[in-house]
């Protein structure tokens, strides 16, 4: 039996026991008319689907989402991807004596941290409307920046997950405007800021990171529309230039590019274009890393859903980057 192992090292036929945080968990029903509970696991290294077969009344009372508990089970295979058949599973307890932030997903630099990093890059914006707009929104969002992922499940699902986006994302930002020297780096770094920070309301959010469900008005308008209902009101009440409120809305409203995925315009100005690209890019990079870490050198990694389920390969030489 592999003890305490971390999910990105599980293998096909591994018998594992460990400590994991249930990321989210849906009662269902097999088919022999049987209930069994369905769980993600997760842990800093990854995230599995896991089944306790045959559950009762006690056991879908006894564990929630976001709770550390301890399983035993089988690593096994469903639809090309790792999947742990559990075995036993139990609360973790004061007898374990365990951290629960040792186990959760989170972003590689501290939420304080990365914060103040922004608020460097807002104090740039020399655009007075475009700074107040933006600083006002990024100021009255602090308590939910210090623990909101980027999405539910997708790219940046971790605990400060959507700084850690904003952050790498006006990273690149300034690097593109050192090339691309037309561009309005006032508005660029403003979209960016902007650009996903209506998440805080469009989905629940545990302090571990951990998005349970999108709001009702989440699931009805999406925080496209509500970043830009967001902007608008902010605007009126700091009596903003209207064009200036009307190219940040924009920047929100067609950074998705495609109407499928939520934009009913496409980018009309190149900050906008940018906007879309740096979102795209940032999310694939984090996908594509996580993925790799726990691919073996010379192999490929199982379909990525969000990479049009393609599969990676990794590699055996030195990348001299890493050392």
């Amino acid at each position: 039996m592999n003890t305490n192992i971390r999910i990105s090292d599980f293998k096909l036929g591994d018998f594992i026991e460990g400590f994991f945080i249930i990321k989210s968990m849906n009662i269902k029903t097999s088919s022999n008319n049987k209930n069994f509970i369905d769980f993600n696991l997760v842990d800093k290294t990854g995230e599995i689907n896991a089944k306790l077969w045959d559950s009762n009344k006690d056991d879908e009372k006894k564990y929630s989402e976001g709770k550390l508990v301890k399983v035993r089970g089988n690593v096994s295979e469903w639809q090309g991807k790792l999947q742990l058949k559990i075995i036993k599973i139990r609360p973790a307890n004061d007898e374990d004596n365990l951290v629960i932030d040792d186990y959760v997903p989170s972003a590689p630099e501290k939420t304080e941290i990365m914060y103040e990093k922004i608020l460097d890059y807002i104090r740039e914006i020399n655009n007075k409307d475009i700074h107040n707009i933006v600083s006002y929104i990024f100021k009255e969002s602090k308590e939910k920046l210090m623990f909101y992922p980027a999405a539910k499940s997708n790219h940046h699902a971790i605990l400060g997950g959507l700084l850690y986006h904003i952050l790498t994302m006006l990273r690149t930002a300034e690097k593109l405007c050192e090339i691309y020297t037309f561009l309005d780096k006032n508005l660029l770094f403003g979209g960016v800021i902007l650009h996903d920070i209506a998440k805080l309301e469009e989905m629940d959010s545990n302090e571990l990171g951990i998005v349970s469900s999108y709001t009702s008005e989440g699931e009805l308008l999406g925080h496209i529309i509500q970043g830009i209902n967001k902007i608008e009101k902010v605007s009126e009440k700091l009596n903003t230039d209207k064009e200036i409120t009307t190219l940040l809305q924009h920047m929100i409203l067609s950074h998705h590019y495609e109407p499928e995925f939520g934009s009913p315009k496409r980018p009309m100005i190149p900050e906008a274009e940018i906007l879309h690209y740096l979102d795209v890019i940032d999310a694939r990079m984090f996908d594509m890393k996580r993925t790799l870490e726990s691919t073996k050198p010379k192999g490929f990694s199982d379909k990525i859903w969000t990479l049009h389920n393609r599969r990676l390969y990794k590699p055996s030489y030195q990348n001299l980057n890493e050392e």
